[in-house]
């Protein structure tokens, strides 16, 4: 499956101004709940960030988790490093075939239809595309796999010809969402889960192979014919392309329990003595009348729609910049107009002859984006820079051009 358009070219991220680094990133690990440095040990930094089911995209709390995972991918290129980037499109799964039956279309051409518009909005958001684009359906060779090695160290058990996880042969089951058991159990029917199903060993256990049901799609492999459950998705697309250990894995705060506990504990058993993911780390969600935004509820705010009113994508992106990423938030229409306001500031700024100095600009929103991706921090640096420039001080010449190098590069916002 192809990816979408980089704004940056074939090399991925525009130009730092010439002699810049930014220093070592820092994220919140979930699992640990505490900052952490999240250095590769060698080679590329390796992420991989869960994408969409295409049903109906792409809400603001879509655009918030990958912007969010963008100011990643840019922090660490400041850094110096290389980045490897994955995400998958589950473009099979109860949600979207739910929705077609209801719509009455053909769930390919939904599918196909909904991930292309998120190319789209991801384009005009400027978002770094990832290096691997992987769709679910793609990708069954790699599920097959997975789980035939799962069965090989006594980890899959057959129901009624589905195939479950034990996810007690993980002995750090648990670890990443930090839950009790009880507080999974409260959530896991919700969130797609089967904890009452009869003939599981544990009522924690996830779905690997679903086994071929009437009027749905599924597809012959050694596992009998049907089609992968959603967590081994991941975990699959993840191990292929990144190996087994990688340095982040990435989604929406939902996803903690128990998509990221589900796939990490599948690779961990997979591979046994490795921490699938040298750090969890969630962005926040986005709320709406003070309910979270979702496709379930249809409570949506769409980036096409707001784009085909004519809204500048670079306005969106700093409307969602203006929220710190872990943070829940309300969108707020009023949001909108300030954001306006602050791209024409920044645009009137840079398009002088001269500015306000940049030396220590440039350092403090590096250091704001690598401390836990601070953009709300970086955004009112440059309003302060702004704001000088505006009001005469014009000490250094060409000063709009590296703030505009900059705040394309680390922010993805084009001046």
């Amino acid at each position: 499956m192809r990816a979408w358009t980089s704004p940056g070219g074939v090399t991925g991220t525009p130009a730092l101004p010439e002699g810049v680094r930014g220093p070592a990133v820092r994220v919140f690990d979930s699992s640990t709940r505490a900052l952490r440095e999240v250095s590769p040990a060698d080679g590329p930094a390796r992420m991989y960030v869960c994408g969409i089911t295409p049903y109906d995209a792409t809400h603001m709390g879509h655009a918030a988790t990958y912007v969010a995972f963008d100011l990643l991918n840019r922090a660490w290129r400041s850094a110096g490093h290389d980045v490897q980037y994955v995400q998958n499109v589950t473009d099979v799964d109860d949600p979207l075939l739910e929705r077609a039956t209801a719509t009455g279309e053909d769930w390919v051409a939904l599918a196909e239809r909904e991930t292309e518009l998120f190319r789209t909005d991801m384009t005009a958001l400027r978002v770094l595309p990832p290096d691997a684009y992987v769709g679910a359906v793609e990708s069954i060779p790699l599920v097959v796999e997975m789980v035939e090695q799962l069965h090989s160290v006594g980890s899959v058990y057959d129901v009624d010809s589905d195939l479950y996880f034990s996810v007690t042969r993980d002995p750090a089951f648990g670890e990443v969402s930090g839950w009790t058991r009880e507080e999974m159990l409260r959530v896991f029917a919700d969130r797609g889960g089967d904890p009452d199903r009869p003939g599981k060993k544990d009522p924690l256990d996830c779905l690997l192979w679903q086994a071929e049901r009437p009027g749905e799609p599924a597809w012959d492999s050694a596992l009998g014919r049907g089609r992968p459950g959603w967590h081994v998705e991941c975990s699959a697309i993840a191990r292929h392309h990144l190996g087994a250990a990688i340095d982040v894995q990435g989604g929406g705060s939902d996803l903690v329990f128990p998509h990221h506990e589900m796939s990490a504990s599948e690779a961990q058993v997979a591979d046994p003595g490795s921490r699938f993911a040298q750090a969890y780390v969630h962005a926040g969600m986005v709320g709406l009348d003070g309910e979270k935004m979702s496709k379930s509820k249809g409570n949506l705010v769409l980036v096409s729609r707001l784009r085909e009113s004519g809204l500048d994508p670079m306005v969106i992106r700093l409307v969602l910049l203006g929220h710190h990423y872990r943070g829940d938030w309300q969108w707020d229409e009023a949001d909108v107009p300030a954001a306006e306001a602050r791209l024409e500031k920044w645009r009137s700024a840079v398009a002088k002859p001269a500015g306000a100095p940049t030396q220590h600009l440039v350092t403090d929103v590096l250091t704001a984006l690598a401390t836990d991706l601070d953009a709300p921090f970086a955004l009112r640096l440059l309003d302060h820079w702004a704001n000088t420039t505006d009001f005469g001080d014009d000490s250094e010449p060409g000063a709009g051009d590296v703030v505009r190098a900059l705040v394309d590069s680390a922010l993805g916002v084009q001046l």
